[in-house]
């Protein structure tokens, strides 16, 4: 770790004690834990302290770790003959109860102190709330807004407190939220221009759900030592 994390990682483990959990990761960027109900007073602090100063939101983007760490396809063995198209995959697991895995959804944060040239990372988790809620930080970064507006468009995560929060890259009557683990790869929907209503109407997808499932090619036979020699005489 360099000099400059280790200083800022002690002044925010002397500041905010245990609501911040230090987390592992690459580069040697500081990454923190924290729950969600103290977001916003861990946000402002970061903000305004002298301490730290962190005045800029890099980016807000959200996480959905329902299938993390999971295989769709397993390959245990070679083929020579290339890729296969396979019809059906391993079925989701849809999550319908009132509650979600508290640890299903996430919204990270990327910090960005320019006094003190260091960046930071929060990570916070959504709780079990269906549909996942958590505080908007838009009023302490203006920067937040569209950020978190692409969250809920994608992820359907609600951020309470924000003052616009609708759909910003998706049109207004899409259904579904697409970057979800559940949704289909199809979609819910598929447009189509009505000729008798002279409009653009939503109807419900018809087309079959085929996924391209890649086998893993550790050695082609073409080239294999002695076939290509038979091949050629």
């Amino acid at each position: 770790m360099t000099v400059i994390n280790e200083n800022m990682d002690a002044r925010i483990n002397t500041y905010f004690g245990a609501k911040v959990s230090r987390i592992d990761s690459e580069y040697d960027e500081l990454t923190y834990q924290i729950d969600h109900s103290d977001l916003l007073s861990i946000a402002q602090a970061l903000h305004d302290h002298a301490d730290f100063k962190f005045t800029q939101l890099i980016d807000l983007c959200g996480v959905d770790y329902l299938t993390f760490g999971v295989d769709e396809w397993t390959t245990h063995a070679a083929t020579s003959s290339g890729f296969s198209r396979g019809v059906t995959r391993k079925p989701v697991i849809l999550d319908d109860a009132d509650t979600f895995d508290p640890e299903r959804f996430a919204v990270i944060y990327h910090l960005l102190s320019i006094e003190h040239n260091i960046r930071l990372r929060l990570k916070v988790f959504t709780g079990e709330n269906n549909p996942p809620i958590i505080p908007s930080v838009s009023l302490i970064w203006n920067a937040a807004n569209w950020f978190e507006r692409e969250a809920f468009d994608l992820f359907g995560i609600l951020f309470d407190g924000h003052p616009d929060l609708r759909r910003i890259l998706t049109d207004y009557g899409f259904i579904g939220h697409p970057f979800r683990k559940d949704f289909p790869l199809s979609g819910n929907v598929e447009v189509q221009y009505d000729e008798t209503q002279k409009k653009v109407t939503y109807q419900p997808v018809s087309i079959e759900p085929r996924t391209l499932v890649p086998k893993v090619i550790r050695q082609d036979n073409r080239y294999a030592e002695g076939i290509k020699d038979n091949q050629d005489g």
